[in-house]
């Protein structure tokens, strides 16, 4: 394998060269048990950009790698399992030395393939010497029904065999398959479940002994990988399942999870989501905006209209956040804006985010994908308005005046309001400001609000009123209208 960065890799040229400097070979699990123990007692950082696992996952990981055991990460969509596997690549040493030319990344005091063999029994401590990076020895393979053995193992090469002049039970006829020629690297095989049974089957032998057999060789290689795989629970009623003495043969199994907790979310989106820096105008995006967002991951993944099996990935979050900044920049765009502020409103343009990243059961296929994101999106309001303001709910079993009933009452007048996406500012501050007593009570529990803040706030205070039925919400092309309950019950505006 070809080194891509060697003008900073060691200046060891030879085999001699490399005794000389007393070079002892180690396996890869050896390799990342030690470095992973130099970091810990440097207290040095672990899994960087992993969020929401310093307590569960990365612990059960580190004693896994502790343990020199192959992984199998457990857990539903979008749970960081594929990232958590590539940052492994880190717990690696910078450089190895690999025997020049070597399809299995021979290392030069213990060569596997023919080549490196033969190169070794013919130039002595003149054998030439290359240098491999961290960064590539990962090898990764996405697991589908139409993977083989030969793609995974390798098979004979009839070509090989024939332009070689060789016969067929002559070791050079043999094609390695990605696991071998992943030798001394990290090797992570996605959606185990899906691979085949009898393909399962064959990654026995690598597992538990080290060594691969193919078509019948007399053919011994103790490979030397750390295994990854991952698995989403969901697979093992739905498209296949692990053989169980598979399972038996992979040394921890770790339970990956979703945040847990709305804080830890917005972490997660912030991080991950595509910056708004280069946004072509100034979008400010409130706190209680980002909460509601997340809110909706949260209620998704406890609907009676979605499949709790299948998951709801962090990136509905990520993509429905996208979206949010991008309906705020098309409007402020339009209206020749140099900023604006993310509204209410705009949470409609996150629908097509959630759409695609749910799997819905039959109640929800009836309801409809749009009726069930928009759904959503009302009880993540309902669900974070009384951290706001005070709950309706709440509020019914009193007997003083509700703080609400100025708004209330002015819609009961037969008032109306109307919000629609593209408003421009000057017309959205306008419409918000003749609602009598919205101004009032945001400020009442907001006195430090103001601006676009302020008007955020106010917007809040509607849409919550309408998700605790006290006021109507009725949906316009591009925006919604809120008027009287009762009155809309009855069919009037």
């Amino acid at each position: 394998m070809k080194n891509t960065a060697v003008s900073n890799s060691p200046s060891i040229h030879t085999l001699g060269e490399l005794i000389a400097a007393g070079y002892t070979p180690k396996s890869i699990k050896q390799e990342l048990r030690d470095n992973l123990l130099a970091r810990l007692k440097a207290k040095a950082p672990l899994f960087e950009g992993i969020i929401g696992y310093q307590d569960t996952v990365i612990p059960d990981l580190e004693r896994a790698i502790l343990s020199r055991h192959n992984i199998n990460l457990l857990g539903l969509r979008g749970q960081a399992k594929t990232r958590i596997a590539r940052l492994m690549v880190n717990l690696l040493d910078e450089w190895i030395p690999v025997v020049k030319d070597s399809e299995l990344n021979d290392d030069p005091l213990q060569p596997l393939s023919r080549h490196a063999r033969d190169l070794v029994a013919e130039k002595g401590n003149a054998t030439p010497i290359e240098w491999m990076h961290r960064s590539e020895r990962f090898a990764e393979k996405l697991a589908t029904p139409d993977v083989s053995v030969a793609d995974l193992i390798g098979d004979v090469d009839p070509i090989k065999a024939a332009n070689m002049k060789l016969n067929y039970s002559d070791e050079r006829v043999i094609h390695y398959g990605i696991i071998p020629r992943a030798n001394r690297c990290i090797f992570v095989i996605n959606e185990l479940p899906d691979l085949q049974a009898r393909i399962q089957v064959a990654l026995f032998n690598i597992l538990q002994e080290g060594d691969i057999q193919i078509r019948g060789f007399k053919l011994r290689l103790p490979l030397d990988i750390q295994f990854v795989f991952t698995a989403n629970p969901e697979d093992y009623t739905n498209r296949g399942s692990i053989v169980t003495p598979l399972k038996d043969r992979i040394g921890s199994q770790i339970l990956t999870h979703y945040p847990k907790d709305i804080e830890t979310a917005k972490l997660i989106t912030q991080q991950e989501a595509r910056s708004r820096q280069d946004a072509a105008a100034v979008i400010h995006v409130p706190d209680a905006a980002l909460s509601i967002l997340e809110q909706i991951g949260f209620e998704a993944r406890e609907s009676e209209f979605i499949d709790a099996k299948s998951g709801v990935s962090a990136r509905l979050s990520i993509s429905a956040y996208e979206n949010l900044i991008s309906a705020a920049e098309r409007r402020a765009i339009l209206n020749g804006e140099a900023e604006t502020m993310v509204r209410i409103t705009d949470f409609a343009a996150v629908i097509p985010a959630i759409t695609g990243k749910v799997e819905m059961v039959y109640e929800g296929e009836q309801e409809g994908a749009a009726g069930v994101a928009q759904h959503l999106i009302g009880k993540a309001i309902r669900t974070l308005f009384p951290t706001y303001f005070p709950s309706p709910e709440k509020l019914k079993k009193k007997t003083e005046t509700s703080p609400y009933q100025p708004i209330i009452d002015w819609f009961g007048e037969g008032n109306t309001l109307d919000l629609t996406a593209d408003m421009p500012a000057r017309t959205y501050t306008a419409a918000l400001s003749v609602v009598d007593g919205l101004d009032e009570l945001v400020t009442k529990h907001y006195p430090a609000a103001e601006g676009m803040q302020k008007l955020f706030l106010m917007e809040l205070v509607l849409h919550g009123l309408s998700e605790y039925s006290r006021l109507s919400r009725n949906s316009l092309n591009s925006g919604a209208r809120f008027g009287d309950l009762m009155g809309s019950m009855l069919g009037g505006e």
